[in-house]
């Protein structure tokens, strides 16, 4: 099953990203802004981290998470190759996502420099369910 793909955008990065769940949906977004920076095949899953986060929709919602991600990146260096959402629910006056990701610090010897993604945008962002498999698109600032 085709897990994303970039679609042509004039300046940034478009990606849509698909799962038979919401939670699947969303690792899977994330591992697409990740294929963006560099090959994450060569990426080992060394270091694990806890990502919470919370929206006002899940359009806010898939914009915090990949948001949350990217400050890992810049502030660690960290590259991402896997992804588990463990929970997005319902909370207060909105949602919250309890997620697990592994991944390294980019080595320069092992890890390809593609592009560097500078930001999440609110660019042609939705989420939509679609037949049996969540959908959901948006535009990372490179």
């Amino acid at each position: 099953m085709e897990r994303f793909r970039f679609l042509e955008h004039t300046a940034d990065v478009l990606i849509e990203a698909y799962g038979s769940t919401l939670e699947e949906a969303f690792e899977n977004a994330a591992i697409a802004v990740f294929e963006v920076i560099t090959d994450t095949s060569k990426v080992e899953p060394r270091e694990e981290r806890v990502v919470s986060t919370e929206g006002t929709d899940l359009e806010n919602l898939l914009y915090r998470w990949i948001e949350e991600l990217l400050i890992l990146h810049d502030s660690e260096g960290l590259v991402v190759s896997r992804a588990k959402v463990l929970s997005i629910e319902e909370a207060g006056d909105g949602y919250r996502l309890e997620a697990r990701v592994w991944g390294e610090p980019f080595d320069e010897s092992r890890h390809e420099h593609r592009t560097i993604v500078k930001a999440m945008t609110y660019a042609q962002l939705s989420i939509r369910k679609e037949g049996d498999r969540w959908v959901v698109r948006f535009v990372v600032d490179i």
